[in-house]
């Protein structure tokens, strides 16, 4: 989503709607999501929020971002021992992560996915509720950076 004042009324109407307590640590917490550009952990997202609300707890940030999840407000991109989170793009969507710098790029122009999806659908009848594809690389400033 292009506009993060849209993006943080549709979260804020999905937390509302569920009957979550609106705190201002959720707000916060919210309102970071909507506006960010990357693909920020827990603990990238509770850092940035703590300078502001030195009381928030990292338990706050989970919960919000586990009931956000179940809604189909974030993705969650799980890679193994850590999981990071997409607030403006909640649906699935390849990711590109550089192994030397571990920067994460959204790869949504790729629209091969949904004939992918729909092969699988039809050669094994098997209903796909959610997917995550993830390739690993070396991003083009890491590798211009080798190249030197």
């Amino acid at each position: 989503m292009n506009n993060p004042e849209l993006r943080y009324q549709a979260l804020l109407t999905t937390l509302h709607e569920r009957g979550s307590r609106l705190t201002s640590h959720r707000l916060a917490l919210i309102r970071l999501l909507s506006t960010s550009e990357g693909h920020p952990n827990a603990m990238q997202l509770y850092e940035s929020l703590r300078l502001q609300f030195p009381t928030i707890s990292l338990a706050t940030i989970y919960k919000t971002l586990a009931l956000l999840k179940d809604e189909g407000e974030v993705l969650e991109i799980d890679l193994h021992n850590d999981s990071h989170y997409d607030g403006n793009k909640p649906y699935p969507h390849p990711h590109l992560i550089c192994t030397q710098c571990h920067k994460i790029f959204d790869g949504d122009e790729i629209t091969a996915i949904q004939k992918i999806n729909q092969e699988i659908e039809d050669r094994y009848n098997f209903q796909i509720s959610r997917h995550q594809l993830v390739f690993y690389g070396m991003c083009w400033e890491c590798r211009e950076k080798t190249d030197r």
